[in-house]
């Protein structure tokens, strides 16, 4: 039973560092499509201010500046000119057109001209990857000269924020899972030898599992089967507490009673077979269990 019990440790060590690794990996790649955004972002700003520096030309103004690009709102820009400019509806459409070919998500999206001066809507239009759902208007209309803002909507493509909706997302659900596995999952430690050999140095005394028997100064000292896994348990987590419960259930729930008196004989005459050497003993720890204490 302890043997089953042990390898179902074993196991969830392993668990508990798969889960570790995928909480890691899941940060990583939540950092990655956070830098993939940022770069888009500024590919798209670039494009815009190229935009803006067209209109300019085809304005007739090759020395004054496109003001540095604001994002509005989400998936939405404005380009800002220093001067007063004029525009041919037709020559906009198709600049933003051509130059936001250039990016692949940037498909489907509305542009409004607005008049700095008061905030109305000198022109606008709405351009889609399916051309047939364009909305343009009123081409071949110059309009007049005036200080103009030029309002670009993109419209969400859902990939990226689903992306990290669903990466960051899971990050308190496996953090969740690794705070379990970690409170569940106490590592054990094998002691000289290892669970492999079923020795067990405990102070100078050597605890042969196997064999059911203590060697103290040379002098073997036998032990029952139920103390023998009762000191096992201690010997595979030395010096943290046992909770009694659990003693109780690991050693006597195969034969169907638990009897509370049983552990307490046990313990005392573990106690005895150990008190030849003062750096070991078994302390009770009130309200909690027992722990096996072992002073270097």
């Amino acid at each position: 039973m302890l043997n089953s019990r042990n390898l179902l440790s074993g196991k969830g060590k392993y668990l508990f560092g798969f889960m570790l690794l995928l909480f890691i990996t899941v940060i990583c790649a939540a950092s990655s499509v956070t830098d993939g955004n940022d770069f888009n972002i500024a590919r798209k700003e670039v494009l815009l201010r190229r935009i803006g520096h067209e209109i300019l030309l085809q304005s007739g103004d090759s020395t004054s500046r496109v003001l540095p690009i604001k994002k509005i709102a989400d998936n939405e820009y404005q380009i800002r000119f220093e001067n007063d400019l004029t525009f041919q509806p037709e020559s906009l459409v198709n600049t933003t057109r051509r130059l936001l070919a250039q990016d692949p998500l940037a498909r489907d999206y509305i542009v409004n001209v607005l008049n700095s001066g008061n905030s109305s809507v000198a022109y606008g239009y709405a351009i889609s990857k399916n051309k047939k759902d364009d909305i343009i208007a009123c081409l071949g209309r110059v309009q007049p000269r005036a200080r103009y803002m030029i309002n670009i909507k993109f419209k969400s493509t859902g990939i990226n924020t689903t992306k990290n909706k669903y990466l960051l997302g899971s990050l308190p659900f496996l953090a969740f899972v690794g705070f379990i596995f970690l409170r569940s999952v106490k590592p054990r430690r094998a002691l000289t030898h290892g669970e492999n050999t079923g020795m067990y140095t405990l102070g100078s005394v050597l605890f042969d599992a196997k064999n059911r028997k203590l060697t103290i100064n040379g002098k073997a000292i036998d032990l029952t089967g139920t103390e023998t896994r009762v000191l096992l348990i201690f010997a595979l987590s030395p010096n943290e507490t046992i909770e009694r419960s659990r003693l109780q259930k690991e050693i006597w729930e195969d034969e169907g009673v638990i009897v509370g008196r049983s552990l307490d004989m046990f313990i005392s005459k573990l106690r005895k077979k150990l008190e030849v050497d003062p750096n070991i003993k078994i302390a009770v720890i009130r309200g909690k269990g027992y722990k096996l204490e072992i002073n270097a």
